[in-house]
């Protein structure tokens, strides 16, 4: 019998070949600093692809330049990113894997530098800029945001339409809407980060506008075919006064209803000084409530590097994917090695790497 790890799972017009995919992992390697992704993205996701993976996750790309979360960025805000994402993933296609991209925007959280210079703000003179958000609340550490105006938030949400459209143009089979981490959708969602006493404030439906404003607007560019996914942090481990998963819970109805196909369920990023009991397969449990409470497929990710763990999360029904991304940077080949620990014969190991078969002769 076929692993339920290994069973294919469609979404929408799109089959993926299996359950194990690679989470958007951010790699903060533009050394332009023009979005632009480079031969380190191609050989990167493309290394994952090859490796088995049935979905391919692109890491947070920003949809407009001063959504980045650093200057090193990926972007999908003109022509030259997507030809270089074509590339990407047309290499990703020609593996058997299915290409998706993580639409993002840093929020207040934006224009820091990475983490082999320190995390902290970039300055202006730097190339730095002056982050947006809800409200004028820091995350500590960071430059102080500017609460975003009307225009500003429609302008945001326009921006993520347009570039699903260009992600599209650039061959990605999946969308995926970030909502998690305390990036921008997260800060609105968050009452933590999030003082606005106006439409996009105050109760859960309006902190939670922008995010369905935004997914509203991607999935009308994406039409019928393509499947959405969106990333959430079911809390901010600061229960009761921040985000929860009860409310998490209730957005993910209503993203069901607005056009989302899965929610990739993560937690915490919006506050620092969170307590959180980290293991394996610790968000697992959430993915399991918002699944059978918004009766929505989920995928679960969080410290599951462990095929067994991986197989039993899927067979359990507790999420309908794995996302691992750790792990895939320990080994590209993740998912070909979790076949053979799992007892599974695939047909989609290289024929170039056939000599490295668990099954070749020394």
């Amino acid at each position: 019998m076929t692993p339920a790890l290994f069973q294919p799972l469609t979404l929408r017009g799109v089959t993926l070949r299996n359950r194990l995919w690679v989470a958007p992992m951010c790699q903060y390697s533009v050394e332009q600093r023009d979005g632009v992704p480079t031969d380190w993205h191609l050989v990167n996701l493309g290394g994952m692809a090859r490796g088995g993976a049935g979905l391919v996750m692109a890491e947070a790309t920003a949809v407009v330049p001063e959504g980045r979360i650093s200057p090193w960025d990926t972007g999908l805000w003109n022509d030259q990113q997507v030809a270089a994402w074509r590339r990407i993933t047309d290499f990703i296609r020609a593996q058997g894997a299915a290409s998706g991209i993580q639409l993002a925007h840093a929020g207040r959280k934006a224009s820091t530098h990475r983490g082999i210079e320190g995390h902290g703000p970039v300055a202006p003179e730097h190339g730095g800029w002056d982050p947006l958000g809800p409200s004028a609340l820091p995350f500590p550490g960071l430059a102080q945001p500017l609460a975003m105006t009307h225009t500003q938030i429609a302008d945001a949400v326009a921006a993520f339409g347009a570039a699903a459209r260009r992600a599209l143009e650039a061959g990605f089979d999946v969308l995926e809407v970030h909502g998690a981490h305390g990036y921008l959708i997260h800060e609105f969602l968050s009452p933590l980060s999030n003082d606005r006493t106006d439409e996009y404030g105050g109760d859960l439906a309006g902190r939670a506008r922008l995010l369905l404003e935004v997914v509203r607007e991607v999935r009308a560019v994406a039409g019928d075919r393509v499947p959405l996914l969106v990333r959430l942090s079911a809390t901010d481990w600061k229960e009761p006064e921040g985000w929860t998963l009860d409310q998490t819970v209730e957005v993910s109805r209503w993203l069901r209803d607005a056009g989302a196909d899965l929610i990739d369920v993560s937690t915490g990023g919006n506050v620092a000084d969170a307590t959180i009991p980290v293991g394996p397969g610790y968000q697992v449990p959430f993915a399991s409530a918002i699944r059978e409470g918004a009766q929505v497929p989920t995928c679960a990710v969080g410290l599951v590097t462990d095929p067994h763990l991986a197989e039993h999360v899927v067979a359990s029904g507790q999420a309908d994917a794995v996302m691992a991304g750790r792990e895939f940077l320990r080994d590209p080949h993740f998912a070909l090695r979790a076949a053979h620990e799992l007892g599974h014969d695939i047909d989609y190991w290289p024929f170039q790497y056939a000599r490295g078969t668990f099954a070749a002769r020394p």
